[in-house]
């Protein structure tokens, strides 16, 4: 298996690996890193590595350049597309791309220090965390197009912040500020341009600092529970899992010799 750290640089969408922490980075500032089937093809090659890699403990996701996240699908790539293509090839390539990256392991914080529109804010809304600036804002802005929203943004958007507000964004096409977007649920946090990358650091820490395992077997619970899935059969399942690993072994003995674990995914 390829290690991720010998991951391509190449290409619109790349990925930057700081010790436990691998960056998905849309590359293309030149068009608001408006999404195209290319980038949602290298996005998955990128994914499918992540999902194989044990050196990976979170997942960032970024925009390149300044003040915008990603504009959305890149509208002269699906403008001319017959039925038949956005069908088979547009929007179900991008909820196989966005479904596997709701499903990594591993924890995923959407980083947006701009704008995300469209299948940006899709995007952002397939990630487990999402950090906002204050300056920047969201929506879906499709119905103004004569389209909709393509890849999973109604679905998850209701989950967030339920069906009423959904229709507010989607069918009245509002740009969402931060402030509005905490308030309704739709991001985790946020704060000031210059303060995003201390509120990054400060979730990744976090979540870094839990025994890898552990983390990712909570993810896998908590997506589960949101679909009906009963906790009662599979929390026993997945804390029998934990007592095998020597994550649980070193987290009792440091929690009774009083230091900071040193957990190795193991």
């Amino acid at each position: 298996m390829t290690s991720i750290t010998e991951a391509t640089q190449a290409g619109t969408v790349r990925v930057e690996v700081d010790g436990p922490v691998a960056t998905l980075i849309l590359d293309r500032p030149a068009k608001r890193n408006a999404l195209t089937p290319e980038m949602l093809s290298q996005l998955d090659e990128h994914l499918a590595l992540l999902g194989t890699s044990t050196e990976a403990r979170v997942v960032l996701v970024r925009g390149a350049g300044e003040g915008v996240f990603c504009a959305g699908a890149d509208i002269g790539r699906f403008a001319g597309l017959a039925p038949t293509e956005m069908w088979r090839s547009w929007t179900t390539l991008g909820h196989a791309v966005f479904d596997r990256l709701a499903s990594l392991r591993q924890p995923v914080i959407a980083v947006l220090h701009g704008n995300a529109f469209g299948g940006g804010l899709e995007l952002a809304l397939a990630a487990d965390f999402r950090i906002m600036a204050e300056s920047a804002i969201v929506g879906l802005p499709e119905t103004g197009l004569g389209t909709v929203p393509g890849w999973g943004g109604t679905e998850r958007l209701v989950e967030l912040i339920g069906p009423a507000r959904a229709k507010e964004v989607v069918m009245g096409r509002r740009h969402v500020d931060a402030a509005t977007a905490l308030s309704w649920g739709a991001v985790t946090a946020v704060a000031p341009a210059e303060r995003i990358e201390a509120a990054v650091e400060e979730l990744v820490g976090q979540l870094v600092g839990g025994a890898p395992i552990a983390v990712q077997l909570a993810k896998q619970l908590i997506n589960a529970a949101a679909e009906g899935a009963p906790s009662r059969i599979l929390e026993p399942l997945a804390g029998a899992l934990t007592a095998a690993t020597a994550d649980l072994a070193e987290g009792i003995e440091a929690f009774g010799a009083r230091r900071a674990p040193a957990f190795t995914g193991s």
